[in-house]
């Protein structure tokens, strides 16, 4: 009869694939040619990956590609803006996307909504480039250095007329501006003590001049200067204490711009005329004279000029002239506030710019001549 198989293996033989127990080892991993292909896909992808997010990121960055309504980088060329006064970050997205500076007025309004410092943007002209990203834009627009300014130099001692003619020269006020906003003094801010005469109230210092500035908000920020400096120097109050107004430090201070040619020099002169004020003597400034007669290039005068009846003919009429004659600065307002001790009555610049003092008039007489010989009408008083 033929035994039917159980099924069963016989326990008394180990099997190769077994322990004693009857448990299996643990399965031996194996490795799969399969496997290896797909791992080495996998860092064939990832590598793909990295290289092209560094080779987006070049080109960003070299402004070759960017956002739908965005350029990127700092753009090329260059190309001069005009940010109005008041102007929204709306505006001033509108005004850069007609300069073709950034791609869309609405990119670079989202840009300065996220960045507090665009509200620090200042009106003005600037020099920026051409397709920036509005980032960029915003960068620029602060960077003191892209700004466009015109700056005009009031140097000490200038008249109004020169002020004008430095203002014209140097920006796109027009003359005929300038001369209406001086004839209506209370629109420029000169004080009372002026009497409407700007004559020695245009501070001398450097100015920037805004695109778009008036004639008004210029000659305003000159006076507006004139009128500070008086507060912090307190001239009405030392003023007071010498016997003086403001308005006729301001005119000595002026006077003093234009006899002495040293900063030493400054409160001696000013000893001299108070000197000559105080024993009601005629001042004799070839200074005020010229101012009158317009002469240039030096500081004489002829008998002919000596000799206008003006009140700034200080050979004609004994005290201050009626006003400044020029606008003066800091050093000779202290100067004309603060004047030296000495007897003196007279002085003279010779051709080194050393200023002589004498009481006597002949030893003035005689140093001057000495210095320039006799050949200059009446200029050392002889």
């Amino acid at each position: 009869m033929t035994r039917r198989h159980s099924g069963r293996r016989h326990v008394g033989h180990a099997h190769p694939g077994l322990q004693h127990g009857g448990r299996r080892r643990a399965d031996v991993p194996v490795k799969s040619g399969h496997v290896s292909v797909l791992g080495g896909l996998a860092r064939l992808v990832i590598l793909s990956v990295v290289v092209g997010a560094l080779l987006y990121g070049a080109l960003r960055f070299t402004g070759l590609i960017g956002s739908a309504d965005d350029y990127y980088g700092s753009g090329s060329g260059s190309v001069e803006v005009v940010v109005p006064p008041g102007a929204t970050g709306v505006q001033i997205g509108e005004v850069l996307e007609d300069d073709g500076v950034v791609k869309t007025a609405e990119a670079f309004y989202r840009e300065s909504l996220g960045d507090e410092r665009s509200a620090m943007i200042q009106p003005g002209k600037y020099r920026l480039r051409m397709h920036m990203s509005s980032e960029a834009a915003i960068d620029a627009l602060l960077d003191p250095t892209n700004r466009i300014e015109t700056r005009i130099v009031v140097p000490e001692g200038s008249r109004v007329s020169e002020i004008v003619a430095a203002i014209v020269k140097g920006s796109d006020i027009n003359e005929d501006d300038l001369k209406d906003a001086l004839n209506n003094p209370e629109e420029i801010g000169l004080p009372d003590e002026a009497d409407g005469n700007p004559e020695g109230y245009l501070f001398p210092a450097t100015y920037t001049v805004e695109d778009g500035m008036s004639a008004k908000d210029l000659l305003r920020q000159m006076v507006a200067r004139t009128v500070d400096v008086e507060e912090e120097l307190n001239l009405d109050r030392r003023a007071a204490a010498i016997d003086m107004s403001a308005e006729q430090v301001l005119t000595v201070a002026s006077i003093l711009e234009y006899e002495a040619r040293r900063d030493e020099d400054y409160p001696k002169v000013a000893r001299v005329l108070y000197n000559r004020l105080d024993e009601d003597i005629p001042l004799q400034l070839d200074s005020t004279v010229s101012y009158v007669s317009k002469r240039k290039g030096d500081v004489w005068t002829t008998q002919l000029e000596r000799a206008d009846p003006s009140g700034y003919n200080t050979y004609q009429h004994i005290g201050l002239p009626p006003g400044p004659i020029g606008s003066p600065g800091r050093k000779t307002i202290e100067a004309a506030l603060n004047p030296a001790d000495g007897n003196w009555l007279y002085f003279f610049a010779d051709k080194q710019g050393v200023t002589h003092f004498n009481r006597s008039f002949d030893n003035h007489v005689a140093q001057c001549r000495k210095a320039y010989g006799t050949s200059k009408d009446g200029a050392c008083g002889g």
